[in-house]
């Protein structure tokens, strides 16, 4: 006989599903954000402990103030012609998104995801790591491409899936270099730092994930590799509010902060503004140097807003407040760096107007070219390809295959 005393809860368990602040109809609400000031989060030594500097999991690294100056410890001092390149990669990205998003609606191809309020990330990152190191994005990171000068047309071929597309068609359209798995790029990078080091080279590794898939197990697999060999890796956290439908509280973000947990790892973590070019410079510039020097990885939480759908198939407007983007309180990446570059002296109205007209010719003559060669469905790469770069030998049954397709 069971003699254990079975107890009763004095009241019914409840199941809590966490809620955004806000849902169509409503006003935006941000009053539950907590935002250090521009240049009030102190700058720790590369080689700090994890431990040492575990505030900055929770605090806000911000250079940029309200009226557009750069302030602080975090402040890089980049000169004025390396702010410019950054704000023009900027507009460019932008007017690339707004035209393969019309491309979309008007059937030129199948999908397309835009990067709209998150462009200081790529472009900054872009810009400061080595055309040497190794980076592995997700899907939201076309400025990675546009900062390095990478043609526009093949951006746009792989987009079409066209006769001259780049991979051949072997992806869904804006998967340039990545896989459409949730969160698998997280564990590569840190495999690949790893190799790096194991290599005794000189390069590093960085790759980019989203609030959501933080939630994957290929992401705390990472971390605890790239914390226990060391890894000479930057991993990125793109918190911008909202998975496809979920907002980011469903992934934890409500119980603490997506940098914290690093935290249980033993990896240092910086909270970063990601739409402040500046401050993201520089989190990835001190994580950059953490890595060289052979300190090992860094966890950096870039705390921006998705401001478009998620993609093509995506219509935000039936989950949060229609003007939620244009009331959030960190801003648009693009016009803050305007308007730091104005205060300086290095830019005018003048000078934008003509960068926005040219980022959009060059954008237009691109998808000329691109088009002429065929959109979705009008060109297409050779069937043969399918067939091609899987094995280093074909094997007989990729011969007989392809005899039965008659390539």
């Amino acid at each position: 006989m069971n003699d254990k005393i079975m107890k009763k809860n004095s009241q019914p368990l409840s199941l809590r599903v966490p809620e955004p602040s806000g849902r169509p109809g409503d006003a935006p609400d941000f009053s539950h954000l907590q935002l250090d000031p521009a240049g009030a989060v102190e700058r720790p030594a590369t080689d700090a402990t994890p431990y040492e500097m575990r505030d900055h999991a929770f605090r806000l690294i911000r250079v940029l103030d309200d009226e557009g100056n750069a302030v602080g410890p975090w402040n890089p001092r980049l000169d004025a012609e390396t702010l410019r390149r950054g704000l023009k990669a900027m507009i460019l990205t932008r007017a690339f998104d707004d035209r393969m998003h019309r491309a979309h609606r008007q059937g030129k191809t199948s999908f397309y995801m835009k990067c709209t309020g998150e462009e200081a990330i790529a472009v900054a990152q872009g810009m400061l790591l080595s055309r040497e190191d190794m980076g592995f994005p997700t899907y939201r990171q076309q400025g990675l491409l546009i900062a390095r000068g990478y043609p526009l047309v093949e951006m746009m071929n792989q987009i079409y899936s066209n006769a001259a597309d780049p991979i051949k068609g072997r992806q869904l359209p804006i998967m340039y270099t990545i896989s459409g798995n949730l969160g698998t790029q997280v564990p590569q990078a840190v495999g690949w730092a790893m190799a790096s080091a194991y290599k005794g080279d000189d390069k590093i590794a960085i790759s980019w994930i989203g609030d959501g898939a933080t939630a994957e197990g290929d992401f705390h697999n990472a971390l605890t590799f790239a914390s226990v060999y060391r890894a000479p890796v930057i991993l990125n956290i793109v918190n911008n509010q909202w998975a496809i439908s979920s907002f980011q509280g469903i992934a934890g973000g409500l119980e603490t902060t997506f940098a914290s947990k690093a935290i249980g790892y033993g990896l240092p973590a910086l909270r970063v503004d990601g739409n402040d070019f500046l401050a993201v410079w520089a989190a990835t510039q001190w994580a950059e140097e953490r890595a060289r020097s052979n300190q090992g990885a860094t966890v950096i939480e870039l705390f921006t807003y998705r401001g478009a759908p998620h993609s093509t198939s995506d219509d935000p407007s039936r989950y949060r407040p229609g003007d939620e983007h244009e009331k959030w309180p960190l801003g648009d990446p693009l016009e803050r760096l305007r308007q730091h570059l104005t205060v300086i002296g290095e830019w005018d109205d003048e000078r934008h107007a003509t960068t926005l007209r040219e980022a959009v010719e060059q954008v237009r003559a691109a998808g000329k070219e691109s088009e002429a060669i065929g959109t979705l469905g009008q060109s297409r790469p050779s069937v043969k390809t399918m067939f091609e770069e899987v094995y280093a030998t074909e094997d007989w049954r990729l011969i007989e295959q392809r005899r039965e397709v008659g390539v």
